[in-house]
């Protein structure tokens, strides 16, 4: 007796992922004084998302901010949270730098939430 598996079910199937994502400092230029550095080595950028599947480490992400530009991020690990009951992604921001226009956008973006490191 053998069981038949459907994947067209699994396909739509979607998994909800808390993302974690780690970005660069920001430089923010200034005509008048010295430029704004924002380190950003003790914070978190937090969201819940949908994916397919649960990504492995190097995978890239799409994301985006409510400004509607999309942007990538690499997945470091995958770990499921008892707590939360869900897997959190930890991810790093895909680019070197991140600009100002993107910081902000994802700073005033209701959907992040900006979590301190302890």
């Amino acid at each position: 007796m053998g069981y038949t598996y459907s994947f067209e079910k699994v396909h739509d199937m979607s998994i909800d992922v808390e993302v974690n994502l780690k970005i660069p400092r920001v430089t923010i230029p200034s005509l008048n004084q010295d430029n704004k550095i924002i380190d950003n080595s003790s914070v978190r950028f937090i969201k819940l998302i949908k994916v397919p599947a649960i990504p492995k480490p190097g995978a890239l992400l799409q994301l985006t901010t409510s400004s509607g530009e999309p942007f990538e991020c690499a997945v470091t690990r995958a770990d499921w949270s008892e707590e939360k009951e869900l897997f959190i992604l930890s991810c790093s921001y895909s680019k070197r730098s991140i600009s100002a226009d993107e910081y902000g956008a994802l700073v005033n973006d209701s959907d992040w939430t900006m979590r301190r490191l302890l």
